[in-house]
């Protein structure tokens, strides 16, 4: 992907253009009187937090008594 160049005066005229590459992925060199003097890049953005808060509502079903032993005491001995 070759980058773009544009003189003050034309990056001036058609800066929204050259923002859209730039936001693309594109690089733009930025030259004064055919003298590089800056470039746009565009920023690397964190990932988009997607989650959103509730999204598994309703989805588990709790069995039994969460308070209570899960096995009997005899067989919870035999477990250790």
């Amino acid at each position: 992907m070759a980058m773009k160049i544009a003189n003050v005066a034309e990056l001036k005229n058609r800066l929204g253009e050259y923002l859209a590459r730039v936001e693309e992925g594109h690089e733009v060199e930025v030259r004064k009187r055919n003298v590089p003097i800056a470039r746009l890049v565009p920023i690397k953005r964190p990932a988009e937090n997607r989650t959103q808060l509730g999204c598994g509502l309703n989805t588990v079903e709790i069995k039994g008594d969460l308070t209570e032993p899960q096995f009997p005491e005899v067989e919870w001995q035999g477990l250790q």
